[in-house]
């Protein structure tokens, strides 16, 4: 019989809830193997063991080895997995959901699928950047305007603050060293902060997808949900960054550092949870049951496993 190594595959009810998950983990030219329940970091500083339920987000760069014990582990405890480029800069690929219910996935289809509620969703999403005022009676292009204008505002805002010379976002995702220090900074900021709104959406099974106001592309949600915490966490950060660390060349990964200082500190796994079911219209617990039902457009959700008969089949 062949012996089974590490610990069982553990029970979705036993594994840490995102919002209580450590948010995400940006490694590069380092091997990853499993030790137990634990993910087995090598590189040429030595060997770590990470607790692979306790994190949201891996982020692996360049250079990443994975056994295939490892990422057995990674799915097993429902961590989220984006394969990026150099610094974080661009996105390959992701991993599966750790929530097995389709019914945030559902909602946002049907939201989405309805141009009154995809703008009252989209509307819904810009006031809250605007508590102050009423954004109820703004069109999209009103509303797209008044998200510039501010976006402006906390870019001169920010300059002014810490003394950074700002003229304009600027970057190349194929060079990221091209870019200036803030622009660097910025970069690898909001690429943070995308990883962790992926790890929110993938991990509530919420298509990343579906945007609202953006659209036509695979990230397209992450690209909307992502802009409504820049402002208080990516951009005040990537200007901070880059008045501390000018023209050090590790700005990047100082930037990503001090991104997981504010995700751990500032409470914002919890607040994007609560923000999701809130955009998604779904303010309750959500079942995270591993449970199929059948479709019926008459009857409603039928048992699966079950054998049926024919209508009007005897016994």
């Amino acid at each position: 019989m062949k012996k089974k190594i590490g610990a069982k595959k553990p029970e979705l009810s036993e594994l840490g809830r995102v919002r209580d998950r450590i948010s995400f983990l940006y490694l590069e030219h380092a091997k990853l193997n499993r030790q137990d329940s634990a993910i087995q970091v090598l590189d040429q500083r030595g060997i770590v063991c990470i607790p692979a339920a306790m994190i949201s987000v891996l982020m692996l760069g360049p250079g990443v080895d994975v056994t295939h014990r490892a990422m057995e582990l990674i799915g097993d405890s429902g961590t989220g997995v984006v394969w990026v480029g150099e610094q974080g800069v661009r996105e390959y690929a992701h991993g599966r959901a750790l929530n097995h219910s389709s019914r945030l996935l559902q909602a946002q289809a049907k939201l989405v699928s309805n141009q009154r509620s995809r703008v009252a969703v989209a509307r819904k999403m810009y006031q809250m950047r605007f508590p102050d005022q009423d954004v109820s009676g703004l069109s999209m292009q009103e509303l797209r305007g008044k998200e510039g204008a501010r976006v402006r505002s906390v870019y001169r805002e920010q300059s002014l603050k810490t003394h950074v010379a700002w003229t304009r976002r600027t970057y190349d995702p194929n060079d990221f060293e091209a870019g200036t220090p803030i622009n660097q900074a910025l970069t690898a900021a909001h690429q943070a902060l995308y990883g962790l709104s992926y790890s929110v959406i993938a991990a509530l099974g919420v298509s990343p997808g579906l945007g609202f106001v953006h659209t036509g592309h695979d990230l397209a949600f992450v690209y909307d949900f992502a802009d409504l915490y820049k402002a208080d966490t990516s951009i005040p950060v990537a200007f901070q960054m880059a008045a501390k660390y000018g023209e050090d060349k590790d700005i990047g990964s100082k930037t990503r550092l001090a991104m997981r200082d504010v995700f751990r500190n500032g409470k914002l796994l919890a607040r994007m949870v609560a923000d999701l079911k809130t955009l998604m219209g779904v303010t309750d617990e959500v079942d995270e049951a591993d449970l199929v039902s059948l479709w019926d457009d008459k009857l409603g959700l039928q048992r699966m496993g079950v054998q049926y008969q024919e209508v009007g089949e005897d016994d």
